[in-house]
């Protein structure tokens, strides 16, 4: 009998798509050959493939389509997908993501469509568009809501600590520190997430003074500023480059420690197996924190750990 085929559908975005990454090693070990395919936005692509288990990525480029709608490259690449999507002949199209743009990916595909629930979609009207409707608890961490649609499709159940089974991508970074160092991910969605300044250079000042260096990253313009700002105030300090998202993968990957506010990059510290700190101060940590074995989340709503607070969760003694 072959292997099943397996479309899993989880676009976006970077936190969502590192959430996904345990329940697909999980059916790996439950389901030894199976063959697992992964729809997801362009930008993550890269991600997904350094989870050995996924055999096959369908890049989906909505997100793309919006910037450039009368780009003729856009397009064709929307008929590409479609043709992927369509000739896969799965056994199982998931979508876990429970968005009415996922559901419709997913049903584009070809293959008996699952997804959450109405009562547990995140767009409700999304739960329409599947074949089968699975009920998943929201008032749990993502991971284990994850875990547990995937479980409950194939019949087995969720067992032990989430594994993300991510192969760690070589240290290429000319740039990186060669000793200990920190990756003080400091940038956020929104101004409610961030974390105080002074209190980013204090963290930094006091890592060094145990020596290990701070790498401060940013995605846009904008956060690559505030990382030349906040590098500045410290000796030794990096501002990082611009990098993609392989690249800051990488330098995740070979940090001594990471610590950052509620953004996928600091998702992807505990997904690569990293010591990481996750500081929450407009959201939810037990819905969507740090869920992990080399994870502690600090803070919540109105909540703002402290440089001292971060300190203690690292082991290091306050400074003096």
């Amino acid at each position: 009998m072959p292997a099943p085929r397996v479309l899993f559908v989880k676009l976006s975005s970077l936190g969502d798509v590192v959430h996904h990454f345990p329940a697909v090693t999980d059916l790996i070990a439950h389901r030894p050959g199976v063959h697992v395919a992964w729809a997801v936005e362009e930008a993550y692509a890269e991600l997904v493939r350094l989870h050995p288990g996924v055999a096959e990525v369908i890049p989906v480029g909505i997100r793309g389509l919006k910037r450039g709608l009368f780009d003729p490259a856009r397009w064709r690449s929307v008929g590409t997908t479609r043709r992927a999507l369509a000739r896969g002949a799965w056994d199982y199209v998931i979508d876990a993501q429970g968005l009415i743009k996922s559901a419709l990916v997913a049903r584009a595909a070809r293959g008996a469509s699952f997804g959450p629930d109405r009562a547990s979609a995140r767009e409700r009207a999304a739960a329409r568009f599947y074949d089968i409707q699975v009920a998943v608890p929201r008032e749990r961490h993502a991971v284990a809501r994850n875990r547990d649609l995937v479980a409950k499709v194939f019949g087995y159940p969720v067992e032990g600590p989430a594994r993300y089974g991510l192969h760690a991508p070589p240290a290429t970074l000319p740039w990186a520190p060669t000793g200990d160092y920190a990756v003080l991910l400091h940038a956020a969605s929104r101004d409610d997430k961030r974390w105080p300044e002074d209190r980013w250079t204090g963290l930094a000042k006091r890592l060094a003074a145990d020596g290990t260096a701070a790498v401060f990253p940013g995605g846009t313009e904008a956060e690559r500023s505030v990382a030349l700002r906040l590098a500045a105030a410290v000796p030794g300090a990096i501002a990082a480059p611009p990098m993609g998202l392989a690249e800051a993968a990488a330098l995740i990957a070979h940090a001594e420690l990471v610590v950052g506010v509620d953004t996928g990059l600091t998702h992807l510290g505990v997904a690569l197996g990293r010591p990481t700190i996750g500081i929450y101060t407009a959201t939810r940590p037990e819905l969507t924190g740090l869920h992990g074995e080399t994870g502690v989340n600090l803070g919540g709503p109105g909540r703002a750990p402290s440089v001292d607070d971060v300190v203690a969760a690292l082991g290091l003694e306050p400074a003096p």
